[in-house]
Order: C-alpha cells, then structure tokens, then sequence
C-alpha cells in the first residue's frame, strides 16, 4: 500500500553527504524503502567503492524504481564541492533534498593540547563542508518555482547543545552548524525551502572509532552497559522530517536513547 510519505517523496532527487556508513547509509536505505517507486539517490562519501555496494544492495531490495548515483566526494574540499552539482548527469542536477551528514571526530584531548590537523580536518568536514554543500545546493533550490523550494537537512548533534571535557573543537563545529541552521532558516522565510536540524544523542556507529584512531576496544567501551541509538533510529527521523508536507517543517529535533538525558549525563548499566 502507497502511504502519504511515500506519495509526498515520489519524484524527488536526494543527495545524502557520507552515505558510505553510519547514519548516510541507514538514510539511503530507509528513503529507498519508504518510496520505493520514483526516487532518484545521490550518494557522497570518500569511499566510492563502498557507496556502489550501498547502490547495489539498495537496487537489490528494492528494484529499479529508485535510480541511485554513487559519487566519490570529499566535502571538505571546496573545488570539489564548487564542481558537485554541474558535473551530475542533467537528471540528476534539480536537487530537492540535501542530508548534510558527513562530520567526524577525532581524538579526546582537550583545548590546548588538541593536534592540529584534528582542528582542521573536522572544521573542514563538519563546518566548511556543510555550508560549501548547503551553498551549491541553495544556487539550484533558489530558482524553483516563485520563490524557490527544496529540503536542507543538517545532521547535527548534542554536542552543538553542551560542551563536554574531551570534545571542545567537535563541540564548537556543531554549535557552528547549528547557528548556520537557525540563520539561514530566518534568510529563506519567504521561500518554500525548508531548514531543519536533527540532533542525535549517542548513536553506535564508526564514529568512536575514527574519534580513537582505528582503537574497536576503545570504541566499544563507549557503548559498555547501554543501548545506544542505531543509525536506523536516525534515518527514520530524516524520513520523516523529509516526508511532511510542505507547510510543516520540523526544525529542531533532538533524539536520545532512553539511558541519556544530556551530552554527559547516562545511566550505564551494571555488568
């Protein structure tokens, strides 16, 4: 049976930042799955080879009724960001909905004693490279319709709510993403463009990972004694944002596993 959702999604063109894994990869499936008859996917990341096994096991399950574009695409490179839209094939190229969602951490040091590179590789990935995308997407989604039309939907997190020791430049990019959410939803009021953010709590994915150098023990002891949130949870939520009418725009929403109740505040079970 077609849903609502489904009806609202059909036709649309869907670019999804850091679909390799994680929550872009949840994403991707879970728009495939909710309109499964006309949808176009534009999936980036780094790893080209694992965004066209995501396509394939995509088209696998649900057929040839979503066209999927795998694109190797670093957004912390502005030339090749500058250069994303123009290069797609012409299909492909009216964008309707962006899921910024590449970011990344790196390291547990605190301010003064943070390595550089971990400084400008996440400001790269999480801020530049959100506003560089939100640019070239905002040039298409501008000239639609009378007044412009489309979905910016940036993935953010608790830790652009409340710092926490260990996390200060990840923090701060994402209290960064935040204000360029709220701002430039105040610039577009008299468009149809819709600006929303989502904030995960604690979600397991290769997140603590990458933040403790390739180190599964020490990523696994994140998770030690909770249920945290899966990518999954988080991509219904993008869906769902994604999949309102048009008229409703859900700006702001923060999601937690039931064990959190803030950035450090957790309820670990005994073992």
């Amino acid at each position: 049976m077609t849903t609502a959702m489904s009806k609202r999604l059909s036709g649309k063109t869907i670019v999804i930042t850091g679909a390799s894994s994680g929550i872009g990869r949840s994403t991707a499936v879970e728009f495939a799955r909710t309109s499964p008859d006309n949808l176009k996917l534009i999936l980036t990341a780094r790893r080209i080879d694992t965004l066209k096994q995501v396509a394939e096991e995509i088209k696998k399950e649900v057929g040839d009724g979503v066209k999927v574009l795998p694109i190797q695409l670093d957004v912390s490179q502005p030339d090749q960001v500058r250069n994303f839209i123009p290069s797609l094939p012409q299909e492909f190229q009216q964008i309707d909905i962006l899921v910024n969602n590449a970011g990344l951490v790196k390291g547990v040091d605190k301010a003064g004693d943070v390595n550089e590179d971990d400084i400008r590789v996440m400001w790269d990935t999480n801020v530049h490279g959100l506003i560089n995308m939100t640019q070239a997407a905002l040039q298409s989604m501008r000239t639609r319709g009378e007044s412009g039309q489309g979905d910016i939907i940036n993935i953010g997190s608790i830790a652009g709510r409340e710092g926490y020791p260990g996390g200060s430049i990840y923090c701060a990019s994402k209290a960064a993403v935040r204000t360029f959410t709220d701002a430039i939803r105040r610039e577009l009021i008299a468009t149809r463009i819709r600006v929303m953010e989502i904030d995960p709590g604690q979600v397991e994915t290769e997140f603590s990972v990458v933040r403790f150098g390739g180190d599964k023990s020490k990523a696994d002891a994140v998770y030690k004694g909770v249920t945290p949130l899966t990518p999954e949870d988080i991509a219904e939520t993008v869906v769902f944002v994604a999949g309102r009418p048009e008229n409703v725009v859900v700006a702001d929403m923060l999601v937690f596993p039931n064990h959190q109740a803030a950035a450090t505040v957790m309820h670990r079970r005994s073992t």
